[in-house]
């Protein structure tokens, strides 16, 4: 007999006593038709962390929050920021100092269990038993969450995300990425409607990223609620719905993603003429037009204030003939270097 084969039974058994028989707590879960306007909500949330006779550390500062039901909401933030201890408070890795916190209408205070049942975490570290195979750890993870057996999906998850073919392998020995989507898999063992993806991508090559950000599209169509960290903007700016962003412990930011961007007011057209340009056309001027190279002029305007027709018409008053024409929108990155920025100063 395999040395993994007999371990995941034995420490099932002990998991399914030691917590309390949580085939409750599923059941109970799954039997409960309650369908919350906010997956996640948080009213004046702090942490403060106390470093022995150092000044306490304020992590979390009176945080709201609301995340919508069936939403992809991206929590971003550079490093410290706080987005860690927002999540382990959900995970509840790390008590709350004061406030309150809802995960699917359960308030982690006075229905942890029900709190828990209803969100799957995806931390950013990799916690995953070496000498388990993916099949057994799935069912590991089941029954700890007492999703009884005709309910499993462990093969359905294992081909979702593509570690079919690695079933029966031992997890040391599987690739980063691979044990990057068998940590996905296993936050989804218990079919939880809140999804938390803390650096999902972190260490993932390209193809794989691609269909991780596929399957996570596929499970928010079909009503999972995803909450996303991540350091990669592009991505959140593609994939969320929703952002907020967090630094030195406060929300400075909330709201639609296409509308926080749009807060930034700001874009660029670049003009390529046919013919060089020792200067800049008077007409083109007073625009802060620039050359950026003899043949293509530069100009960043702020839509709130001048219409790109505007600009045309000055091209054309100037008896420029133009060869090629784009116009580049602000990024997330944009917005989010700026207010952070804008809080350190």
């Amino acid at each position: 007999m395999r040395r993994g084969e007999m371990r995941p039974l034995m420490i099932s058994v002990f998991l399914l006593h030691a917590s309390k028989n949580p085939k409750h707590t599923y059941l109970l879960m799954h039997a409960n038709n309650v369908t919350p306007d906010f997956a996640i909500r948080t009213r004046n949330l702090w942490k403060t962390y106390s470093v022995g006779g150092n000044d306490p550390v304020e992590a979390l500062k009176g945080i709201d929050l609301d995340i919508p039901r069936g939403s992809i909401f991206g929590l971003l933030g550079p490093n410290g920021a706080g987005k860690s201890t927002f999540i382990n408070i959900l995970a509840d890795l790390v008590n709350k100092s004061s406030g309150t916190v809802e995960i699917w209408g359960s308030d982690i205070d006075h229905a942890r269990r029900q709190a828990s049942a209803a969100i799957g975490i995806v931390p950013q570290e990799l916690t995953i038993d070496p000498f388990f195979t993916p099949r057994e750890t799935l069912e590991l993870q089941a029954g700890y969450y007492g999703v009884p057996a005709p309910e499993r999906r462990t093969a359905e998850i294992l081909v979702a995300l593509g570690l079919a073919d690695k079933a029966e392998t031992y997890t040391r020995r599987l690739s980063g990425g691979m044990k990057r989507r068998l940590m996905v898999a296993k936050a989804l063992v218990h079919r939880p409607p809140v999804l938390v993806l803390d650096e999902p991508t972190a260490g993932v090559d390209v193809e794989l990223r691609a269909q991780l950000w596929d399957y996570v599209r596929n499970l928010n169509a079909e009503g999972i609620t995803v909450l996303l960290t991540t350091h990669y903007l592009e991505e959140a700016e593609r994939m969320c719905d929703r952002i907020a962003i967090i630094n030195n412990g406060d929300v400075v930011a909330c709201d639609e993603t296409n509308k926080l961007v749009r807060e930034l007011d700001r874009k660029e057209i670049s003009i390529t003429v046919t013919e060089p340009l020792a200067e800049i056309p008077a007409s083109l001027q007073d625009m802060g037009a620039r050359l950026e190279s003899a043949r293509t002029l530069v100009i960043r305007y702020r839509p709130s204030e001048m219409a790109i027709a505007k600009v045309l018409t000055a091209v054309d008053v100037a008896g420029l003939s133009v060869a090629d024409l784009s116009v580049s929108e602000p990024a997330l990155e944009d917005l989010f270097l700026e207010i952070t920025r804008k809080v350190a100063n």
